[in-house]
């Protein structure tokens, strides 16, 4: 009877020490999860506060250079409207994810097309306050994307840990842990730093 006994409770001891696993686990890579996810969102404010320098260069521009610049500067809009931002509570939401996303690679599109416009309009590539722009902002599209890269990074661990033994039983159980949703491009290539030769051919 007594060695019975003894076997029950070294089994519920030791159901309670697995469990246990994941009460410290699951939220300490939550947490790493949404600080790293705070750095995304902070890389991208960083890159959409350069944009407004684009005003001054658009006065000085032709045209069809304003034009462009300009769909850069209401992408920029776009992509910094209150209700795009992301909570880290959101993390676990697939639409949210992907609406941000979007937003952000609409943003990084317009930018392309801007660059594009640079190579075919050497004057406006010449321009020193332009140079310095694009300086910045190709620094800061680096900055995004080793973001993006410790972020997702820091969902990998997480989802790993709240799906795998012991941890899983505290995921589950204590605290109704959710997957997390990783950063993906809406189009290919669209989280990789853009380049551009600032040399100008004249």
């Amino acid at each position: 009877m007594f060695t019975r006994l003894f076997r029950i409770a070294t089994v519920a001891i030791g159901s309670l020490a697995l469990a246990a696993c994941g009460i410290n686990s699951v939220p300490t890579a939550e947490e790493n999860a949404k600080a790293k996810w705070a750095d995304v969102q902070a890389a991208f404010q960083e890159r959409a506060n350069l944009i407004p320098n684009l005003q001054e260069i658009t006065m000085a521009s032709a045209e069809q250079e304003r034009e462009t610049l300009q769909g850069v500067i209401e992408a920029r809009a776009s992509a910094t409207r209150p209700e795009i931002q992301l909570s880290g509570d959101d993390l676990n939401d697939p639409a949210k994810m992907a609406a941000f996303a979007q937003a952000q690679n609409q943003l990084g599109g317009a930018l392309a097309r801007l660059m594009v416009t640079v190579e075919q309009y050497p004057e406006l590539r010449s321009q020193e306050n332009f140079g310095r722009f694009m300086t910045q902002i190709e620094g800061q599209e680096n900055r995004i994307r080793v973001a993006i890269r410790d972020y997702n990074e820091a969902v990998r661990q997480y989802n790993t840990t709240i799906r795998t033994f012991p941890d899983i039983i505290g995921a589950k159980v204590i605290h109704g842990a959710e997957p997390m949703v990783p950063y993906e491009a809406v189009t290919a290539g669209a989280e990789v730093a853009p380049t551009l030769d600032m040399r100008s051919d004249n």
